[in-house]
């Protein structure tokens, strides 16, 4: 059988548009197609290969699970499930922990529960949710509709309702909105699709405070900023805010499906036997995986690594700018980070996109003016020099257009 793109025209349903490159190898930083032709990852599968490709501590962990059990159902508990919620509790803010396959299904069971607990607390009118503009959720229907971006959630019927949205950073805005009527906040702690956003201290604290005052439950959803990607292990704790409930996947099982929701043992009371359940969720071989990760992760030397690698990049991406002058802000915190590209190149975040996997590097965007890059948190200084060398290379062809 011959493997091709051409293939994915014929087999695939067409909701995805992927490039001709087809990886088939990677190692750490370096990827290779079928061609043997050699990338620089600074894409990270969104944000999702914390560690690299093919990490030995991952790699292990899913061999050694791989010859012991696969699967069981949710009728009986098992050890990697157990210790890896130990280690998400014993680490954060929360007491309890639900598992399931990705980002969007634990978007969802955090929304859910935060509707069973205002249910039962305060009764059937405390239902609204309250989320922003540009925020990015899931795809299930239920998260995609509180995810801030219409487009995403047109054209499928009615929608869930009693969600509203305002604008992020603006206070004012959301402080009109709550009321004692609102049952959950759902909030990114950085913006990720919607243009690589931080939130203001003050709109952070001021969302907490409001959140407090109305009983109404924050939601910080760190699928993308979790497990080391800003340089704390959660974004929350660089911010000295505290949710309610966070979700977390992406980077926490370095590449292997996993999501996870955590919160305290007064709110998890509410997802009582039966009311909520994923086939999956706490999967053996996922939450072996998922703890390699996150024990690799969560060490003073990675999440400080972090840092100084963002801080190289940064300077890199600056002297780049420098000369071609494309990019009208850099931002971002840690290995989240975002180049928003002037008036003069509006729109066209794309092209550089493609122009540096033709240079033989990649990377992504965040809406259609802002080059994204979440590479390992752990990649080499001198796989950040060359990408960002092969980078410079892809500006230029742009710009030179």
């Amino acid at each position: 059988m011959t493997v091709n793109r051409e293939l994915f025209d014929h087999v695939m349903v067409p909701n995805y548009a992927p490039s001709s490159v087809i990886p088939v190898r990677g190692e750490g930083s370096r990827v290779w197609d079928q061609q043997g032709r050699e990338f620089i990852d600074f894409a990270g599968g969104i944000a999702v290969n914390c560690l690299g490709h093919c990490h030995p501590a991952l790699v292990g962990a899913l061999k050694e699970q791989g010859e012991k059990i696969w699967h069981l159902s949710n009728v009986m508990t098992n050890e990697p499930a157990l210790r890896l919620a130990k280690k998400m509790v014993d680490a954060t803010f929360a007491e309890k922990v639900y598992f399931a396959n990705s980002g969007a299904e634990a978007n969802e069971a955090a929304l859910k529960l935060a509707r069973r607990f205002a249910l039962d607390k305060f009764g059937a009118e405390k239902s609204q949710i309250i989320a922003f503009n540009k925020g990015f959720h899931g795809r299930t229907f239920f998260t995609v509709t509180v995810g801030g971006q219409a487009a995403y959630s047109d054209g499928f019927g009615p929608k869930p309702g009693d969600i509203v949205h305002c604008d992020y950073n603006d206070l004012a805005a959301f402080e009109a909105l709550i009321s004692d009527k609102t049952c959950a906040v759902m909030m990114e702690p950085l913006q990720g699709e919607g243009g690589i956003v931080s939130p203001t201290d003050e709109f952070a604290q001021g969302v907490r405070d409001l959140c407090t005052k109305h009983n109404a439950l924050l939601i910080f959803d760190e699928v993308q900023t979790g497990v080391g990607r800003t340089g704390d292990l959660y974004a929350y704790q660089g911010l000295n805010v505290v949710p309610d409930i966070l979700t977390s996947a992406k980077a926490l099982g370095g590449g292997f499906p996993i999501g996870a929701m955590i919160t305290t043992t007064e709110i998890a009371q509410h997802l009582k036997v039966g009311t909520h359940g994923s086939t999956y969720g706490g999967n053996p071989l996922a939450c072996a995986v998922a703890e390699a990760a996150f024990d690799t992760v969560n060490t003073p030397e990675v999440l400080a690594g972090v840092k100084e690698k963002a801080a190289l990049f940064n300077e890199l991406l600056s002297a780049v700018n420098e000369k071609y002058n494309v990019f009208s802000e850099i931002r971002g915190q840690g290995l989240l980070i975002g180049a928003v590209v002037n008036e003069q190149y509006k729109g066209r975040a794309k092209e550089f996109l493609v122009a540096g996997t033709e240079q033989g590097l990649m990377s992504l965007v965040a809406g259609a003016d802002v080059v994204r890059f979440t590479p390992s948190l752990v990649i080499p200084e001198a796989d950040i020099r060359e990408g960002m060398a092969r980078f410079e290379k892809a500006v230029a062809s742009v710009v030179n257009a």
